[in-house]
């Protein structure tokens, strides 16, 4: 496969932190990014997805998606995007399956626990704990912290929404030690990372509300965007079974916005004159996106989504009853640390920030169920909603 000058290239990589080349071994014929794809397949924290939040908390059915089938997703589309753009697929991939390895238990409704818990320890953000986790507290190797990656791997898990101009601590963190010109945008790989996230929960996420029968097709079909590919998949299957169609629409709109973006992604490279990588981050806008009629069009299906299955009164409920969790763990662990397991509480810093940083990497970490268990417990019952 032919490779565009402007895809980066992992015989260019900036290197890693610490030095790999000290004990002379060689592991294989992988290059850097097929190193970091890797490394995070076998990171405890990407294995630790399969139990935590997509859309629905702790989900009792077996056919519901959960970070790890979601960023498995994620990787398919980006991967597919990256072909066809003559970019890295293996640093795409990679970027794809880290992106949401920093997500504590219980998705969005744990991080806002835990940014409340951490207000005065600089607080909490799913994006900088990922830099966090992989830099400083996976820690597989002997001679040093973090899983190693490359630069370019940080460096677009950093900023794949765009340049960072004010970082959380977390991140200010990491790139203090390793500096990942955060004013700048990412690769193209990043910028697909980012966006193939957008396309594959903006569609999958219909698949699981109609499974779960909290969206109804009636309703979605009020979306211009998603009323003009039902009639398409109506036309070419007008005696198919609904369910079954509704797996179509999902499929189908994927793709439509899979092209959608590539025609105007190769537009914005050759108007913006992209030479080569350098030129991506120079270039002083994402480059990869959706024409003006897609980003409409997605926007629309995002308030639609907010507004009836995120903010569904099931879904409330049930964010309500994680933010209890998890803050009632921050306030136990704080008060007594010999509740945590013994790894963590005999590295437990005495003085603050430290000490409250510590605790929240822990929780962090948990997946749904384990958090749970762990409130039962520590604190007592809880009234959580059916099927947590």
């Amino acid at each position: 496969m032919t490779i565009a000058p402007w895809a980066s290239d992992p015989a260019r990589s900036r290197g890693r932190r610490h030095d790999e080349q000290r004990d002379g071994q060689v592991r294989g014929p992988r290059d850097a990014f097929q190193r970091d794809r890797d490394r995070i397949i076998h990171s405890i924290s990407f294995r630790r997805l399969r139990h935590k939040t997509q859309v629905f908390m702790a989900p009792d059915g077996d056919h519901f998606r959960v970070r790890l089938t979601h960023s498995i997703e994620v990787a398919q589309i980006g991967r597919t995007i990256a072909r066809a753009l003559g970019l890295n697929e293996d640093l795409t991939e990679a970027l794809c399956l880290a992106h949401d390895i920093g997500h504590p238990p219980f998705g969005h409704a744990g991080e806002d626990a835990l940014k409340a818990a951490m207000s005065e320890a600089g607080g909490f953000d799913h994006n900088g704990h990922t830099l966090r986790v992989l830099t400083e507290l996976e820690s597989p190797y002997p001679l040093w912290n973090g899983l190693n990656l490359s630069w370019e791997t940080l460096e677009g898990l950093a900023k794949h929404n765009g340049p960072v101009r004010h970082p959380g601590w977390a991140l200010a963190q990491a790139d203090a030690e390793f500096p990942l010109e955060l004013g700048h945008h990412a690769s193209l790989e990043a910028q697909v990372a980012a966006i193939a996230d957008d396309i594959a929960y903006d569609n999958h996420d219909i698949d699981d509300g109609l499974r779960a029968g909290l969206l109804t097709l009636d309703q979605l079909l009020a979306v211009p965007v998603v009323a003009q590919t039902w009639d398409g998949v109506r036309r070419r299957f007008p005696d198919g079974h609904p369910v079954r169609l509704a797996r179509e629409l999902v499929r189908t709109q994927i793709g439509a916005m899979v092209t959608d973006l590539l025609a105007e992604t190769q537009a914005r490279i050759a108007d913006g004159g992209v030479r080569d990588a350098a030129d991506v981050r120079a270039a002083g806008r994402t480059l990869v996106g959706f024409s003006e009629e897609m980003r409409t069009a997605e926007r629309d299906l995002k308030r639609f989504m907010y507004a009836n299955l995120y903010h569904h009164p099931v879904q409330l409920a049930a964010a309500d009853a994680a933010r209890d969790v998890v803050s009632g763990l921050f306030a136990t662990y704080s008060a007594d640390p010999a509740a945590m397991p013994v790894e963590w509480r005999e590295r437990l810093p005495q003085a603050e920030p430290a000490r409250s940083r510590h605790i929240a990497d822990f929780i962090a970490g948990m997946t749904d169920r384990y958090a749970i268990t762990r409130y039962r417990e520590l604190v007592g019952p809880i009234d959580l909603p059916e099927g947590f």
